[in-house]
């Protein structure tokens, strides 16, 4: 049985704090060799993304899924029917990675060249990464695994509250109730 990732990452959070206290930042050498470990994390990260993408490209797998996207938390919209393939979903989900990482990488920089902080450098140098390959496009495209169970599409949303917003839904009773309230929205293609 596989620890659960979020575990896995307050364990090496909190070992790359207490190891980042013994670091002399101070020291110009070691300082701009955690910057260059920081950037070699990010480009290994993006490395492992543009192959995905070619995976995902390549594969061009065109089965059609449908399953219920959860309108958002406190609005009063209604939950929307996704009707899409593997190829455009995977697609979608890639976009956010790359999304996510360029949001992870700017924020620090401004707290790394604004701020001035340092110790997370070397934190935010093993946590994508280790991120990156436990995401589940890594897991289908890159390790080979085959999209059963947990890697089955849709993908429950990852990070933030659990509990708070909701899951995509690929039952049948729910697809069946969207379609009933469907007003011809967009079909993702």
């Amino acid at each position: 049985m596989a620890l659960n990732p979020q575990i896995t990452n307050l364990v090496v959070i909190l070992f790359l704090m207490q190891a980042s206290k013994k670091i002399p930042f101070d020291d110009p050498l070691v300082l701009n060799g955690v910057r260059a470990l920081y950037v070699v994390s990010n480009l290994i990260i993006v490395a492992v993304y543009l192959y995905v993408g070619q995976q995902i490209n390549k594969k061009k797998d065109m089965t059609t899924m449908r399953y219920v996207e959860p309108a958002p938390m406190g609005s009063t919209e209604e939950p929307k029917l996704i009707i899409t393939t593997h190829h455009a979903y995977d697609l979608q989900q890639l976009r956010g990675l790359y999304k996510s990482q360029l949001m992870g990488v700017g924020m620090m920089a401004v707290m790394h060249v604004y701020f001035k902080y340092t110790n997370p450098l070397l934190i935010q140098s093993i946590i994508p990464l280790k991120g990156a390959f436990e995401g589940n496009l890594v897991k289908i495209h890159l390790l080979g695994q085959p999209a059963v169970g947990d890697l089955k599409r849709p993908w429950k949303a990852t990070g933030g509250m659990p509990g708070f917003g909701g899951e995509p839904k690929a039952d049948k009773k729910s697809i069946e109730s969207a379609e009933k309230s469907f007003r011809g929205g967009a079909k993702e293609e």
